[in-house]
């Protein structure tokens, strides 16, 4: 038990890093008024991948870190911080939920459940952030920067966040199912949710 701690406290800062550097060096940002600016990224990929691993909690807590540091270091992003960690943890939990609690995907055999249940996880997660990312950002500006600026840049950050997600979705899913048979081998995989038959 206390090695599957570890594990996990090492596998967060991870996906910490490797979200930060996703979404800090393989973004492409577009600019907006007033100084303003949205990206298309997948740094919510990782995010939904340590969910997938992990578990919601700390797959999300991972992301939440890497994105949130990545907002802190970028003076365009730096006001949206503490917006970004509360969301991407969210995505996290909403992913872990569906995936362990509902789908029970590490106790899963069948490959095309798997698959089925990694998608509908990340599908789920990613499609919070569409509808709150833009939400949550309009009034974060709005309180901000007042309405002219919120509105205007509402439609750009709706667009952007979709591609996001939809992209997320597809690669989070494709990486964990071609990890997950690599870590079973290492015996490095989590079973979350209860214990995994030796079938």
């Amino acid at each position: 038990m206390k090695n599957e701690f570890v594990q996990k406290i090492a596998m967060t800062g991870l996906m910490a890093a490797l979200s930060y550097v996703v979404f800090t060096f393989l973004q492409i940002k577009i600019p907006l008024p007033g100084g303003d600016a949205t990206s298309i990224h997948l740094g919510n990929a990782v995010c939904v991948l340590g969910a997938l691993l992990l578990g919601g909690f700390w797959g999300g807590l991972g992301g939440a870190i890497g994105m949130t540091i990545g907002d802190l270091l970028d003076p365009v992003y730096v006001v949206y911080a503490p917006k970004t960690f509360i969301l991407k943890l969210c995505i996290g939990l909403i992913t872990g939920l569906i995936a362990h609690k509902i789908g029970k995907i590490t106790l899963q055999r069948e490959h095309k459940r798997v698959a089925l249940t990694a998608f509908l996880a990340a599908a789920g997660g990613l499609l919070f952030n569409v509808i709150f990312d833009p939400l949550v950002g309009y009034l974060y500006k709005l309180a901000i920067l007042g309405k002219p600026a919120a509105e205007l840049t509402l439609a750009w950050n709706v667009a952007s966040t979709s591609i996001n997600a939809v992209t997320s979705t597809i690669v989070s899913a494709a990486v964990y199912l071609s990890l997950r048979p690599a870590l079973r081998k290492a015996g490095l995989f989590l079973t979350i949710g209860g214990k995994a038959s030796r079938a």
